[in-house]
């Protein structure tokens, strides 16, 4: 096991450490509290930066024992099910407040925000010591500081290193960055959600609203949808769906990408029923300057739901999901024939510990 007193004399060039470390040094800002902390105390052997050493050591061992016990209860799901990305921890221990999971071969972890004067230090301390417990190389450890932006504004972009990696799921592949951005890409949570549309789009018009990198439609196309149209506002996530489409083999004019204010299109009067088959996986709370207005879940869901039923057929289905843990959802209030919360379906073993998402299957 890496000692206290070696990680930190070695902390900054660990590979994988909080991105903002590497960057102040690397540009020459100490301006920061991180960046002028480490130059100060230089890593002299007697620096009060780490102030409790065994503490930190029996938190790693924890740590590194109950990521042991988790990957033994998901073995054999994962060999059955050929999962190679899944959630290893998932805040399984208070005080350890870390999501971790394994992208075949890759430690990603981000940790909650939290009261703690050494953060970058600790949880790099404890991610050392599980990827060295593991196997897993430095370069391929990737470590993320997760915060909520100020008003549900949008993740910043952490680094332009640009680990961008193809990854399997279910029989397709995609394409995940593990350096760049809070999130990777692709949700874990949803990977049975993904499956049920898969199994029902055959002959299909689908669209996927809040489209992200269009994983959902990849199943779909998958699934034999005669058409898909994903929107999203971001450019950047749009052109990472066209190349997981392009990817798994499916291209053409029936596959079609739009980059549009969700928002804005839900509020069109007068729309003719143009699909079968949707995905509404909604933010929790979004106040993006692109967007004419700002969306939170819990007040918009009962119209933004009604309005995109306007745009599905008879009897066509809309699945909706958002990560709001104590979302409420109205029944009587969406104008649907059938509504049924199917929550437990969707949530894999990964993530039984905790529900990631509500998640819910409309019939018009």
């Amino acid at each position: 096991m890496l000692s206290v007193d070696d990680f930190s004399r070695q902390c900054v060039v660990v590979q994988g450490l909080v991105q903002v470390i590497k960057d102040n040094l690397k540009n020459g800002d100490l301006t920061s509290p991180i960046g002028k902390d480490i130059v100060d105390e230089n890593y002299r052997q007697d620096s009060p930066m780490i102030p409790s050493r065994d503490k930190w050591a029996g938190q790693a061992e924890m740590l590194a024992n109950r990521v042991n016990k988790n990957e033994r209860k998901l073995r054999k799901w994962r060999k059955t099910q050929q999962v190679g990305c899944y959630r290893m921890y998932y805040l399984d221990i208070p005080e350890l407040p870390m999501l971790i999971d394994w992208y075949e071969g890759r430690l990603h972890i981000s940790t909650r925000h939290r009261p703690h004067d050494h953060l970058e230090q600790w949880i790099g301390f404890l991610a050392a010591h599980l990827a060295e417990q593991l196997g897993v190389a430095r370069s391929d450890l990737f470590i993320k500081h997760r915060k909520l932006g100020r008003g549900g504004s949008q993740y910043p972009a952490l680094s332009s290193e640009g680990r961008i990696l193809e990854v399997g799921e279910g029989g397709h592949k995609f394409l995940v960055n593990l350096s760049d951005y809070l999130d990777t890409g692709l949700f874990l949570d949803h990977r049975t959600t993904r499956q049920m549309v898969q199994r029902e789009a055959a002959g299909k018009r689908f669209l996927n609203i809040f489209a992200y990198t269009g994983s959902f439609t990849v199943y779909a196309a998958a699934g034999g949808a005669s058409s898909t149209t994903s929107i999203d506002l971001s450019n950047t996530y749009l052109n990472v769906a066209k190349e997981n489409m392009k990817l798994n083999g499916f291209t053409g004019s029936q596959h079609r990408f739009l980059k549009q204010d969700v928002l804005g299109m839900l509020r069109k009067k007068n729309v003719t029923p143009r699909f079968d088959l949707a995905v509404m996986d909604a933010p929790t709370v979004s106040r993006s300057k692109a967007m004419n207005d700002s969306l939170v879940i819990q007040d918009d869901y009962v119209w933004m739901l009604n309005a995109l039923l306007q745009s599905i057929s008879p009897e066509g289905v809309v699945y909706f999901s958002c990560n709001l843990s104590d979302f409420k959802f109205d029944k009587q209030a969406v104008r649907a024939s059938e509504i049924a919360d199917i929550t437990e379906q969707t949530i894999p073993p990964d993530f039984k510990t905790k529900c990631p998402h509500k998640c819910f299957r409309l019939v018009k």
